[in-house]
Formats: C-alpha cells, sequence, structure tokens
C-alpha cells in the first residue's frame, strides 16, 4: 500500500471524530468516569501506535475491556485498576519477550465469535441503566443490574432518557447503512446534546465536569500491599489485551494487501502503552476493532493516523472539555448499544452454527460463559471444550483392521500352507492416531481376540503415539502373551520409539526377539515361532528377498 500523509492525516481525523463518543462511554462505564477514557485514548493510542507491531492499528478503552474493569473497580476501586492496568502491562511485556504473540493462530474461529457475540450483550446489558436515566444499580453481575434499572425504569420512568439513547442508536444503525463513510455516532451525539440544551431537558444528566487537559503523571494511587490479590484481574485484562490486539491486527492484514502485523512487537506496544495510560489516569487499554476497520477503510497506510487520531483526542481534551462535559449520558449509552448490535456478525454467527455440531457448541458454551462468569473464563472454557470435541474428532479417525497377510507371505506356498498359517496367525494394521484419547478403545479389541496363536501389529501407518498409547500398547502385548498369544511387531517409526522405550514395550518386544523392521519379516518370524511350538511342520524353504518397502 503506498503511504500518503494526507490520507493518513484524513483517516486520523475520521478515527478521532469516531473514537470520542467511544472513549467518552467506555471511560463511563468502566466506572473511572469521561476522563479516564480520554486519557486512554490519547496516551495509549499514541503508544501503541509508535511502539506496537502493525501500521494500522487504533488502540483505546475498549467495551471488551470495560467488561473486565467493571467487577473490579466494584471491588477495588479506581487505585485498584489504575493497579491492575500497570500490572498488565508488565505482564503483556513478558509475553512479547517470550514470543507469545504467535499462539493466536490457535484461537479457533468459534471460539472467537462467542467471545464477540456474549462481550456485545455484555456491553448492551451495561447500558441500560444510562439508556433508561436511572442510577446504576449495585452489583456485579450485569445481568442483574440490567434488570434491577429496568425495574427502577418502571416505577419512575424517564422518557426523555429513553427517546435520547434510541434516537442516537437508530440514527447510528440507520445511517450506517445509507451512507457508511459518516461517522454518524458524532453527528448522532452532537444532535442529541443540542437538543438537551435547547430544551433545558433536565432528565438528561450529562457526563459533568471534565479537566481541560491530562493530569500530572503520578504513582499515588499504587499500594504494594494489594499487588497479590491483584494479579488476577492483572492477568485476565493482560490476557484479554493481547488476545483483542492480536485478533484487531489479524483483521487489519486481512483488510488489507502487503499489511503484516508482528504479533510479539504488537503485544510489547500494547505493553507500554498500559504501563504509560494508569499513569495519567487512564484505564487498560486494547486494540480496538471497529476503530481500526474505520482507520483502514479510510485509507491509512501508516502508524501516522493512528498518532493523529491521539493528537486530536488531545486537542479536544485540552480544548473543547466544557463543551463534551455537556453531552448527555443517555446519548454516550446509545452510542454504546448501537456499537454492541454492530458487533454481532450475523452471516458469521449462522455459518459457524451451520458448519458442524461441534462449533455451534463451542459458540454458544463461549457466548454464555461471557454473559455469566467473564471474559478470560468464557475464553478457557471455549477453547477447553473445542480442545476436548477436536480431540474425540481426531480419536474417531485412528482404526484398527484386520488385514490379509498373504500379499506380503514371504516365499512361494501352496493354498494349504496359507490355511494353515491364517488358522494361527492374524494381522491387523493401525491407522491414524494412538493416543490418550481413544488408545483404550484399541486395547479392547486386541483383548478380544482369540483362537490364534500369533497376532502381527503392523504399525507403519501410526502417526501419532504417545505416552498413554505406549502403554495400552504394552498391556495389550502382556495381555496376549498371559493367554499364551505371541505379538509381533512391524514399522514402528523412529520417532515412536522414545514413548515405546520409556513405558518399558519396545524392551518387552526385544527380549522376545518380536520387533520387526517390515511385514514379510514379522511374518517369518511367526512362522519360526509356531514351528518351534509344534504347530507347523519344519521345513527348509529356498532363500527368498523380502521385500523391503512392505511395512
Amino acid at each position: 500500500m503506498a503511504r500518503s500523509p494526507r490520507r493518513d492525516l484524513l483517516a486520523g481525523l475520521t478515527v478521532a471524530i469516531v473514537a470520542l463518543p467511544l472513549a467518552l462511554g467506555f471511560g463511563v462505564s468502566s466506572g473511572l468516569g469521561a476522563e479516564a477514557g480520554l486519557a486512554t485514548a490519547v496516551v495509549a493510542g499514541a503508544l501503541a501506535a509508535l511502539f506496537g507491531g502493525s501500521n494500522l492499528q487504533v488502540s483505546g478503552p475498549t467495551g471488551a475491556m470495560t467488561v473486565v474493569l467493571v467487577p473490579i473497580v466494584a471491588q477495588y476501586g479506581p487505585g485498584g485498576v489504575l493497579t491492575v492496568g500497570l500490572m498488565a502491562g508488565v505482564l503483556l511485556i513478558g509475553l512479547a519477550l517470550l514470543r507469545a504473540g504467535q499462539y493466536m493462530r490457535y484461537v479457533p474461529a468459534p471460539v472467537v465469535e462467542g467471545f464477540t457475540l456474549g462481550i456485545a450483550c455484555v456491553i448492551g446489558l451495561q447500558q441500560i441503566p444510562n439508556a433508561l436515566g436511572v442510577d446504576k444499580p449495585e452489583g456485579e453481575k450485569v445481568l442483574l443490574v440490567a434488570w434491577q434499572a429496568l425495574v427502577e425504569f418502571v416505577a419512575f420512568p424517564n422518557w426523555t432518557a429513553i427517546g435520547l439513547s434510541t434516537g442516537v442508536a437508530a440514527v447510528m444503525l440507520a445511517g450506517a447503512r445509507w451512507k457508511p463513510g459518516i461517522p454518524f455516532s458524532i453527528v448522532a451525539v452532537i444532535a442529541a446534546t443540542v437538543i438537551a440544551q435547547l430544551f433545558r431537558l433536565d432528565a438528561a444528566a450529562p457526563i459533568g465536569d471534565l479537566p481541560s487537559g491530562l493530569p500530572a503523571p503520578s504513582l499515588g494511587f499504587l499500594d504494594a500491599s494489594a499487588f497479590g490479590s491483584l494479579l488476577a484481574p492483572a492477568v485476565a485484562v493482560a490476557a484479554l489485551a493481547a488476545l483483542e490486539s492480536l485478533l484487531s491486527a489479524t483483521v487489519a492484514d486481512g483488510m488489507t494487501v502487503g499489511q503484516r502485523h508482528d504479533p510479539d512487537k504488537e503485544l510489547f506496544g500494547q505493553g507500554i502503552a498500559n504501563l504509560a495510560a494508569p499513569l495519567f489516569g487512564g484505564v487498560p487499554a486494547t486494540a480496538a476493532i471497529a476503530r481500526t476497520a474505520v482507520n483502514v477503510r479510510t485509507g491509512a497506510s501508516s502508524r501516522l493516523a493512528a498518532l493523529t487520531h491521539a493528537a486530536v483526542l488531545a486537542v479536544i481534551v485540552f480544548a473543547a472539555a466544557p463543551l463534551v462535559s455537556k453531552i448527555p449520558l443517555a446519548a454516550l449509552a446509545g452510542v454504546l448499544l448501537a456499537t454492541a448490535i454492530r458487533m454481532v456478525e450475523v452471516g458469521s454467527l449462522r455459518a459457524m452454527v451451520r458448519a458442524t455440531r461441534s462449533d455451534a457448541v463451542v459458540l454458544v458454551l463461549t457466548a454464555a460463559a461471557t454473559l455469566i462468569l467473564d471474559l478470560v473464563y468464557a475464553v478457557i472454557t471455549g477453547l477447553v471444550v473445542a480442545g476436548a470435541l477436536a480431540l474425540k474428532a481426531v480419536a474417531s479417525q485412528a482404526r484398527m483392521e484386520q488385514v490379509d497377510f498373504r500379499p506380503d507371505l514371504p516365499g512361494e506356498h501352496s493354498d494349504e500352507e496359507h490355511a494353515l498359517l491364517a488358522e494361527h496367525i492374524v494381522a491387523y494394521r493401525i491407522d491414524g492416531p494412538l493416543f490418550f484419547a481413544g488408545a483404550h478403545r484399541f486395547l479392547l479389541e486386541l483383548s478380544e481376540v482369540s483362537d490364534v496363536k500369533v497376532v502381527i501389529l503392523r504399525m507403519a501407518r501410526v502417526t501419532t503415539l504417545d505416552a498413554t498409547g505406549a502403554l495400552v500398547l504394552k498391556d495389550a502385548v502382556e495381555k496376549l502373551n498371559r493367554r499364551g498369544i505371541a505379538v509381533m511387531t512391524s514399522g514402528i517409526r523412529p520417532g515412536q520409539r522414545q514413548a515405546l522405550d520409556a513405558v518399558g514395550a519396545l524392551e518387552l518386544l526385544r527380549l522376545e526377539g518380536r520387533e520387526f523392521a517390515t511385514t514379510p519379516e514379522a511374518i517369518a518370524g511367526a512362522r519360526k515361532h509356531l514351528e518351534r511350538a509344534g504347530l507347523l511342520p519344519r521345513t527348509h524353504h529356498r532363500p527368498h528377498r523380502i521385500r523391503k518397502a512392505a511395512r
């Protein structure tokens, strides 16, 4: 993408207009106030643009982060949130140094979609009190808080607030369909503010006084004795910042040609941003998918656009704080309600649900966990369930089937000899992974073998073998041996020998002289065993050539 400073400046200005009501709204929703959201957008937005791993990423306060911060504010207060942000910054830098960014690619799409759907629901529910014009009820559970706010509204309805919030949301949603390039969020907020001032709508509570500028950096909020209790929230904030930032950067890459982000550098940039934002009273930050998408669509090609966005917001903080302070809270609630609705991609959700039953289960569980528990537990739940279902699917692909060993029988034999050998020897070919998720099924199948004297296990097609699979194989060999059935193996791969050797399975086979490189050699060994047992007549065959390629 060719760089154009003029287009970058225009893109940055556009993103700033879009980001202003969001920064104010998320600051209010977090519990630290609109000024905290602005400080985060300015400080974190600039530093993440400078030090991050994406040329197009726009960072600041986000709805997902707000969801995590609300219970932290309720339990530890504003100082606790600032401390958590600082600790999260250190953790993010640590993740960058450990080069953990590459692991983002392993998060399944249904987990991301369910996570996004859950966040959208939580953001929408968080706006209910301000949208209805009632005081926010006490509590951390968003469903309960929204219900209590609804009950209070029914008792004492505030039609002014609900009119402003629904009006702003409707303008944004309709405008996005009509003219996607126009930032209808700021248009709607300005209109709502003008209406509230012209008609002296006292029921429309404003944001309130804002400082004309950023506060001086300070560490006065730090309480070293609280570090231990704040570690878990800090891990949650860092995990969310990493997940959302890397997801946003991936989305930005997909919207452009030739742009590729550095995941570890992006984590480092977010770490620096979160170290600095609390010093100015800002909430923890992350990359914002919606603002990043606006940045890309309006022609941004370098970091200059994100830096311009932060600079414009800084000018607003210094020059227009008195005007911004008059914005009704209900109008900001309308912005966030519309944002939550637009986060839900119905087409993507429908595709995920229709893909497979497992994908649908993972998506629904992740979304429900986001709504009921919290975001980090939701992602963990989604990953665990997705991993378990994936293991089940992989294990179900593995199979063991009886095969005719006649094509691999060395030498020339009559039909009578073939029949006599088939009476005493059975060969099984194992295909696919032999690991903990499905290994015991093979043990049950092998244990049921009867009426033969030799079992040949052809293992050349075993793709994965772990300790559980090796133990199962050893147990099967020992059980069959106790029943007088000898077990021969062929085609064990070099990469699988370590697991077999660690549990003693390889030693067991070696002691009996029953491990062979190829299937013809295993069949020859089985015949010798039957001859020694007196079950086959001893014969002197002509020397023959064993087919080395057969396994």
